[in-house]
């Protein structure tokens, strides 16, 4: 799913409250400067006046379009931008004293030093903090962007993409779709594919967004844009070759310095992704807390019957293609990986791209007693009442997952995927979603699977994630279909 960037003044506010505090920290040095002490605010009209700047400031900021392209400005432009805005800030400071004739109770070098502090404040700390973004663009935590371009456009394309990425994109390969280039390079970017491997290489590798910009004279590529759509992940077409893409979301915006037609299966605004994030937050840690108090009883359990590490960790496939490392209270042997293969034939999901038994040996106390019975232990218990997946809290405290979100799979289970399998990977995973509280392992094909949780992608807002996560405190307590 598709992160569209803040609109309108959210799209700067980190630069909105830096400013702020500027100007705070400028009013304060500017008082006691004059000679009056460093607590301006025991006088009611200091107290005023601090908190009137602050919005004043806000008002200038907008009026002026003082952030308004702020991270594409150079030292000189932004000297300029911040003196302008403070003359502005000083002649509505000077006129609100003017207005409520408060001029003779205010000190006016208190004013005039507050302006001159706020100006060299703020100009460094914009400096600092763009010298900052600038130098995130280049950690691997940033979105990764495919560039699926021509060999004619290539260099030009990489060249305008490093040097106008104000989107902070980790440039993950190159495309070249008229020839065969794998493994040659263009501006340090290599090559990583080609017209008949793109959108494989978007469902094995961690690839957040497409860029697709081509030639003039290359032809509308209908046929890859359709394989692409398939795998879920959000596409940038260059404006020069639009076509309609139904049942997908679609809207222009600017890549590097390009105009392009978004299409994503679907979007969130910056502040539905702050709510999710802050429920995550603290979700993560209620269930850290919860984690911590299981573990005092399941652990000795766990050790006594399968002596080795209580905590189980496995590389799994996150959000569009990312690996990360996910946590839980071992519940199988610890040869479990090994005995895998041998029991595949029993798969209940058939060709691999899930794993599940109707009984499984590897499961710690589980046996097959000579009548033919089936004995459990502690193994089977945590998993009937998903005490094993609390652990997976701390994976959402670092981010790797959500509370709710799709089921993260395994590095082995990704290698099978078809093209249309890789669109659940457009979500970060969570610890239960639409899946589980559908059926969960009552559920033994694939497809439905699969289309359980595109749904879920499609039609995702806040709303809906309360909604499973009540089910899901239901599902547990009935203990139906635990995985």
């Amino acid at each position: 799913m598709y992160r569209k960037d803040s609109e309108g003044w959210l799209k700067h506010f980190d630069f909105l409250v830096l400013d702020m505090l500027c100007l705070q920290v400028a009013f304060v040095l500017a008082y006691g400067i004059s000679g009056y002490g460093f607590y301006p605010y025991n006088l009611l009209i200091y107290r005023n006046m601090a908190i009137f700047i602050e919005f004043a400031d806000i008002v200038v900021l907008f009026a002026c379009g003082t952030l308004k392209n702020v991270l594409k400005r150079g030292h000189y432009r932004e000297f300029l931008a911040t003196f302008q805005n403070t003359i502005m800030l000083g002649a509505v400071a000077i006129l609100y004293l003017f207005l409520l004739r408060q001029g003779q109770k205010y000190s006016r070098l208190a004013l005039i030093l507050n302006m001159i502090l706020y100006f060299f404040l703020t100009y460094i700390v914009r400096e600092i903090r763009k010298y900052a973004l600038y130098k995130k663009m280049k950690d691997s935590d940033n979105r990764s962007l495919l560039i699926i371009t021509t060999k004619e456009a290539a260099e030009k394309v990489v060249s305008n993409m490093e040097e106008h990425n104000y989107a902070r994109f980790r440039i993950a390969g190159l495309a070249i779709i008229d020839e065969n280039m794998v493994g040659s390079s263009f501006g340090g970017v290599t090559v990583v594919a080609n017209r008949s491997t793109a959108p494989e290489y978007v469902c094995k590798e961690w690839i957040d967004e497409v860029f697709v910009v081509l030639s003039p004279n290359y032809g509308y590529p209908k046929e890859l844009m359709e394989e692409l759509g398939e795998t879920g992940v959000t596409i940038h077409l260059n404006l020069a070759k639009i076509t309609n893409e139904p049942g997908k979301r679609q809207f222009i915006e600017k890549i590097g310095d390009y105009t392009v037609l978004t299409t994503s299966l679907n979007y969130s605004s910056a502040k539905q992704l702050c709510a999710k994030r802050c429920m995550d937050i603290v979700g993560g840690l209620a269930g850290c807390i919860l984690t911590g108090v299981i573990f005092l009883f399941v652990a000795p359990i766990i050790y006594m019957q399968s002596p080795g590490p209580i905590f189980f960790s496995q590389e799994r496939v996150g959000e569009n293609g990312k690996k990360f490392k996910m946590y839980k209270f071992r519940s199988m042997y610890m040869d479990a990986e090994e005995r895998k293969a041998e029991l595949m034939k029993d798969n209940k999901l058939g060709d691999g791209k899930m794993f599940k038994l109707d009984f499984d040996p590897r499961v710690i106390g589980n046996k097959i007693l000579p009548d033919g019975t089936h004995k459990t232990g502690i193994g089977d218990f945590i998993r009937r009442t998903s005490l094993d997946e609390f652990p997976q809290f701390y994976n959402v405290l670092r981010g790797d997952m959500s509370i709710i979100g799709t089921r993260p799979p395994l590095i082995s289970e990704t290698n099978l995927y078809e093209l249309h399998h890789r669109a659940r990977l457009a979500i970060k995973p969570g610890i239960t979603g639409m899946w589980q509280v559908s059926g969960r392992s009552d559920i033994t094909d694939f497809e439905e699977v699969v289309r359980l949780d595109k749904e879920y992608i499609t039609n995702w807002n806040i709303g809906l994630d309360i909604k499973i996560l009540f089910k899901t405190i239901l599902v547990v307590f009935k203990k139906d279909g635990s995985m």
